[in-house]
């Protein structure tokens, strides 16, 4: 699990400091003109998701919202204004790298209502119930142990909060071994959870109201996926 924690690690810290190495491409056209203009060019270099979560996640006025694996916080500005100056927005990343590239890029944006957090999205740095919201961007897959990663998000939802995150799933029918076989680890790939392992790991930890919604195929077998899915209110 350190392997491959370390792997990823090294990784993204390369792609913060060389945003020329960065390939978007699997995100397809998740974000408008609109979205894209608003936000530092750096920010949008370094976007290395496969969708939009903040497009799916319902965000609201004064939501408190908690991006996991937030890179150089793409998606942490966007959640921002939408849930305006009465909401919050943390951003947690593990890489020293992009968390000093998304401070940056806030700063460069004139975003306030932000914070970003130094943290596995295994072991969530803020109390239970602190959050309305949680999302990511293609980051789950990337965890070596995704039932914890599934335990601490609903542990800091608060009762009734969401999940809205874009990741990428396998076709039940792909092994394990035929998921490396398409892609690395560190490529959102050999990680990948089947449609039924997501959706289980999911239901174990305590959600509801789960869906699964493909959008587009990155590899044979693979998709970026929509997922939804609440925490009871009880």
């Amino acid at each position: 699990m350190s392997d491959i924690r370390e792997e990823v690690r090294e990784r993204y810290a390369r792609a913060a400091l060389d945003t020329s190495c960065c390939n978007s491409d699997v995100t397809g056209d998740a974000y408008t003109a609109v979205e894209l203009g608003s936000l530092p060019g750096a920010a949008v270099s370094a976007s290395l998701g496969c969708g939009n979560p903040t497009a799916v996640a319902e965000l609201s006025e004064g939501d408190v919202v908690l991006d996991l694996g937030s890179g150089g916080g793409i998606d942490v500005l966007l959640s921002a204004r939408r849930v305006g100056p009465t909401g919050f927005v943390y951003g947690l990343d593990m890489t020293d790298e992009m968390l000093e590239l998304a401070r940056s890029n806030a700063s460069a944006a004139g975003v306030e209502n932000v914070e970003f957090l130094k943290g596995l999205i295994e072991e969530i740095p803020l109390p239970d119930a602190a959050v309305d919201v949680v999302i990511s961007n293609c980051v789950i897959n990337l965890s070596a142990d995704k039932a914890a990663v599934f335990a601490d998000v609903h542990r800091v939802l608060r009762p009734g909060g969401r999940l809205g995150v874009t990741d990428i799933i396998a076709e039940d029918r792909l092994t394990s071994e035929e998921r490396a076989e398409r892609g690395s680890w560190v490529g959102c790939i050999a990680g990948a959870l089947s449609f039924d392992e997501f959706e289980r790991g999911l239901r174990e930890a305590g959600f509801e109201s789960i869906s699964l919604t493909p959008t587009h195929a990155v590899a044979d077998g693979l998709h970026s996926v929509i997922v939804r899915a609440a925490k009871p209110t009880g």
